[in-house]
């Protein structure tokens, strides 16, 4: 059982940044492919971004690519989602996720997670 705890949302003008933790309970925190995922308004929950076990493979949605970077620190069993050049558009509820594979080509698909946090509200006004 693993139990993921988001902070560091919150309310940012455009332009501006963020960065989002993810604390994770559990002592297989760091066999565990991490994800970062959005869901705005309407909308459906989408990828942003993983990071594998070992923090040695990054993926990212095609939209925040350039703008975000996500890191893991495994002794400290938290995942991070720093979030720069924020837009509007970047408004979402932003959910931390933990897959038990440790890597995988299929890393943007939901059901490949099963934990999932409770969110954290992310605003970014123009």
């Amino acid at each position: 059982q693993v139990q993921l705890v988001e902070s560091g949302g919150g309310l940012v003008q455009a332009g501006g940044s963020l960065r989002l933790s993810c604390a994770a309970s559990g002592r297989t925190f760091s066999s565990y492919l991490m994800g970062w995922f959005r869901q705005a308004p309407g909308k459906e929950r989408e990828f942003v971004a993983a990071i594998s076990w070992s923090g040695g493979s990054t993926y990212y949605a095609d939209s925040v690519k350039g703008r975000f970077t996500i890191s893991r620190d495994n002794a400290k069993n938290t995942v991070y989602l720093q979030m720069n050049s924020l837009k509007p558009e970047d408004t979402a509820v932003y959910y931390c996720a933990a897959s038990p594979f440790r890597d995988s080509g299929n890393y943007y698909y939901t059901p490949l997670y099963t934990y999932w946090g409770q969110g954290t509200q992310v605003t970014v006004s123009s």
